[in-house]
């Protein structure tokens, strides 16, 4: 709450994020101090101000624990969907590290696109981990760049397992900057599937780069808090939805 309100107004007092929140003034200045050491804002005398541009995400750190029992529910059913056997991409981001905790004792081939799903899938005693070259994006651990897709393109998945920063039947999926989308495009092409994993606030946003349209996606999994219209709408295009 505190990091959105301070994105939303730019600057905020601690007196202001007080009343916002309904928390005691001792509570806002220690949750200040988190949000200062995770890079999303800078302190001031009395209050403090957004370090994240409106077309940007939260820090990895922050966007971790932030829903986490849905994102446990949803890494539950995703992983419910893959079969013993297969071969699997997994996406960067916090619901996809969930889904990589949920496959680490499955018996497939596995290829993780960041450093924190490889580290949850890292001693699985079935599985059989393979990692992809790239650029690694600090903060997020994420493979990026041509080596990353050259990595995709030498292989073929049973299934793609994607997070999104978006996912609209109109808009379908976006991520927030150029090089994320071209890499899960990169996913989606190697795939004879794509799962698609989100929380229910995604709905409601869309981000700057174009991934995929709805119709492209053969499932998507998310909770009880996305919008019925949305999940109506997806269906409507040929993607089937699983709501946990």
């Amino acid at each position: 709450m505190i990091a959105d309100a301070v994105r939303g107004a730019e600057r905020m007092s601690v007196a202001e994020l007080a009343a916002a929140t309904g928390a005691s003034e001792m509570t806002i200045r220690r949750d200040l101090e988190v949000l200062a050491e995770q890079g999303v804002l800078e302190r001031f005398r009395g209050g403090a101000r957004s370090l994240l541009l409106r077309g940007e995400g939260p820090p990895f750190a922050l966007r971790k624990q932030d829903g986490i029992e849905a994102k446990q529910r949803i890494a539950a059913e995703a992983a419910r969907l893959i079969a013993d056997g297969e071969s699997v991409v997994i996406d960067s981001g916090t619901t996809c590290l969930e889904v990589a905790g949920a496959l680490r004792n499955h018996r497939i081939t596995v290829m993780p696109l960041s450093l924190h799903a490889a580290n949850a899938l890292a001693g699985g005693p079935r599985l059989t981990l393979l990692m992809p070259g790239g650029e690694l994006r600090s903060g997020e651990l994420t493979m990026t760049g041509p080596l990353a897709q050259a990595s995709l393109a030498a292989l073929r998945f049973d299934t793609a397992i994607l997070g999104c920063c978006g996912l609209s039947a109109a808009d379908g999926l976006t991520a927030y900057d150029l090089p994320d989308a071209a890499v899960k495009r990169a996913a989606m092409a190697s795939a004879r599937r794509t799962i698609v994993v989100t929380d229910g606030s995604k709905f409601t946003r869309t981000a700057l780069a174009a991934v995929a349209p709805a119709s492209s996606l053969d499932a998507v999994v998310t909770d009880e808090s996305a919008p019925a219209a949305q999940l109506e709408a997806l269906t409507a295009a040929g993607t089937t939805v699983w709501q946990v």
